[in-house]
């Protein structure tokens, strides 16, 4: 290696793209590597390595098989898909960075079924002529809330955008103080209807709003009385909020419409399996609200969709409304809700049915087990560096969903002698397919809660393959 101060005697010894193109292709594995791959991995490399020598740091070396070497290690990367499966050992069951819900088996297969060949996305096969998307899901929708009709689009922000451009554009939206969420990634109620061209009219406080704001608020240009349910926080203490019911009372009195943005939404009442009481579709609907919205992907457990329930005349109106196709689903998501919707007609069968569901609802002795055999397992290494164990510890929905709620759950904790709980870290990380987990107390830990069951065995060979790195 030429000294730091001659980087210009080393820039000219550098290999140029075709020398190193000539000399990989006498490797038979490059064989099945599309060329642009390979000539792109080879231009990567070699600017890295000038920038590295133009910067004047650390001599590097620029032999040969070192830059080959470094060249299938960037081919490795870029043949990688960039959407992967990943481990998700967070314990956060609805998390929107790794996905949010997982599908149901069911959905999964439709989606199978319908990308795989043509279908009746939008013919009907009775009258033998073009049919509407929305036919596929809306009885569906109608059955399980309760409603008169029914659609989707491509996420509830879309809905509320949608819902509020139809029925209140260039009119007042007199809304709660209280209920100007945040929906994540800074999309703001506020915001969300300013582009709708809708008035916003805020009425009460942050802890408290009574009917009476409501009715003083009304005025000519109102256009409509919305409600939001504040799904991904609470108010606590001193706080009074207007009921929907009372909403809609109020709405019919002064000829208004309502509107009610769920969030989150859900079909299931999951109080009766010991969790806090979160207020259903089926709830909302019975109040005589004249439009509901929610997301697909979160506690319903299917794809990313907004749905939107209510009256049917109402919801003619948002169909004929020229943003519903920019913002309408394709047949891939909406194979998967049809397939999801159509497990909640069985309700017993349901919650074991959709994986959101089933990791919420999952008894703590079940997940208490799944971590005694994957700690088990770990031992049975007998490697004499590595430390595990077993503790109790709190998993969360997530996806803005139930935020009080503390799931009681079981997690493994990993230690390696010689090294730090981030390095640990970044080695799951580094696993093919990844092993996301969190630190605390400066150890490294997977909550079982969200890991499935035929996922242990991937941690299992994710920490032997660390062990047996040279230097860990």
């Amino acid at each position: 290696m030429e000294p730091i101060e001659n980087k210009e005697n080393v820039l000219r010894k550098l290999p140029g793209v075709d020398r190193i193109l000539e000399l990989s292709k006498e490797n038979g594995r490059y064989n099945d590597i599309p060329k642009s791959v390979l000539v792109n991995s080879i231009r990567f490399v070699i600017e890295e390595l000038r920038a590295h020598i133009i910067k004047n740091e650390a001599p590097i070396s620029i032999e040969t098989q070192n830059i080959l070497d470094r060249v299938r290690q960037k081919v490795e990367e870029n043949m990688q898909p960039n959407l992967r499966r990943m481990v998700n050992g967070t314990g956060v069951v609805i998390h929107t960075n790794l996905g949010r819900s997982l599908l149901a088996k069911e959905a999964v297969a439709g989606i199978d079924e319908i990308a795989a060949a043509y279908s009746n996305l939008e013919f009907d096969i009775s009258k033998g002529k073009r049919g509407l998307r929305y036919s596929a899901i809306e009885e569906l929708l109608c059955q399980i809330s309760g409603a008169e009709a029914g659609m989707a689009v491509n996420n509830n922000a879309a809905a509320v955008l949608l819902c509020l451009e139809t029925m209140a554009k260039g009119k007042e939206v007199i809304v709660s103080r209280g209920e100007l969420v945040e929906i994540g990634g800074s999309f703001r109620i506020p915001d969300v209807m300013a582009k709708s061209g809708g008035i916003l009219r805020e009425v009460g406080t942050t802890n408290r709003t009574h009917a009476r704001d409501y009715e003083a608020a009304v005025a000519q240009n109102t256009g409509l009385l919305l409600k939001v349910h504040t799904s991904n926080y609470s108010v606590m203490g001193f706080t009074a909020e207007v009921s929907l019911k009372e909403l809609v009372e109020i709405g019919a009195e002064h000829h208004l419409p309502v509107m009610e943005d769920l969030g989150s939404g859900t079909f299931v009442d999951f109080s009766k399996y010991g969790l806090a009481k979160e207020p259903t579709v089926q709830e909302s609907v019975s109040t005589g609200v004249d439009v509901v919205t929610f997301s697909g992907d979160k506690l319903l457990g299917g794809p990313q969709a907004g749905l939107i329930v209510g009256k049917r005349e109402i919801i003619e109106k948002i169909r004929k409304n020229p943003l519903t196709r920019a913002l309408r689903i394709d047949k891939l998501t909406l194979a998967a809700l049809e397939r999801t919707l159509r497990l909640y007609r069985d309700p017993d069968h349901v919650v074991k049915a959709i994986p959101t569901l089933r990791m919420l609802t999952e008894p703590f002795e079940h997940i208490e087990k799944k971590a005694a055999r994957l700690l088990r397992s770990l031992e049975k290494l007998e490697e004499p560096r590595l430390r595990v164990s077993t503790k109790n510890i709190s998993s969360k929905t997530g996806g803005g969903s139930l935020p009080l709620l503390n799931l009681p759950s079981k997690c493994l904790e990993l230690q390696i002698k010689n090294m730090t709980a981030s390095r640990i870290e970044k080695a799951m990380r580094a696993n093919d397919p990844p092993i996301i987990g969190r630190i605390e107390d400066d150890i490294f830990i997977i909550d079982l809660r969200t890991v499935l069951d035929d996922e242990s065995s991937i941690i299992c060979d994710a920490v032997t393959g660390i062990l047996q790195k040279p230097g860990k």
